[in-house]
């Protein structure tokens, strides 16, 4: 999917409620969410830890959505392998913790992912550039990345402006995705600046009625 078509929408457990982990899971899968990301954190790139591949392989029990992981964590290319092995459909890792990005997207290419890149609030659209043909996701964080609930940093969106410019220059079929501080509000910025898939977590597990939470991220505001 791109831009032009329907915004995807891409629910984060780090909100959910975790000791009810299936159940949140089908909860936003009825509720229209189109994939499950999954924030994996380590305590050393960012000060929280948050989840393992063992609560991948648990997301995959629970549904069929496709699983987005999020490896906020250091020397990723060691984890590709088990978290491809417990279910997940694509590894995004961090410019920021890449040296060899090439070599460690087509790793992932090759264990049968797809392979995405992130880059943090203060790095620059045009570290990632070198690698774009590589990627087939580039996921421009619009918060500081360790905790749910942080205040969307509006200067983001010039990044995803530039980025969404460069891939229709190439004619490239890479998707930009945004996590952070995403909200109703947030959410049409983005997607007008050139977003194709919101990533949400308070915004969408903090409210009763995820159907409709999924719905107002994909309405103007």
């Amino acid at each position: 999917m791109t831009a032009k078509n329907k915004t995807i929408v891409a629910p984060s457990i780090l909100a959910a409620d975790i000791g009810n982990l299936a159940a949140e899971i089908e909860d936003v899968d009825k509720g229209g969410a189109d994939w499950i990301h999954i924030d994996v954190m380590d305590g050393s790139f960012v000060p929280p830890i948050t989840f393992g591949d063992n609560v991948v392989a648990r997301a995959r029990k629970a549904s069929k959505l496709f699983l987005d992981v999020h490896l906020m964590i250091e020397k990723p290319e060691r984890h590709f392998e088990n978290f491809v092995k417990a279910g997940a459909d694509r590894l995004t890792i961090h410019q920021e913790t890449s040296p060899h990005l090439h070599r460690s997207l087509a790793h992932i290419r090759s264990l049968g992912a797809s392979p995405g890149v992130c880059i943090n609030p203060g790095t620059p659209v045009e570290s990632i550039l070198p690698v774009l043909e590589d990627a087939e996701l580039v996921l421009i964080m619009t918060v500081n990345p360790g905790w749910g609930g942080q205040p969307f940093l509006p200067f983001c969106l010039e990044k995803i402006r530039k980025l969404r410019a460069e891939i229709e220059r190439r004619s490239l079929k890479v998707l930009i995705e945004v996590d952070g501080g995403i909200n109703r509000e947030t959410a049409s910025q983005c997607t007008e600046a050139g977003a194709d898939v919101l990533v949400a977590g308070s915004f969408i597990f903090g409210q009763k009625d995820r159907t409709a939470a999924i719905k107002a991220l994909r309405e103007p505001a």
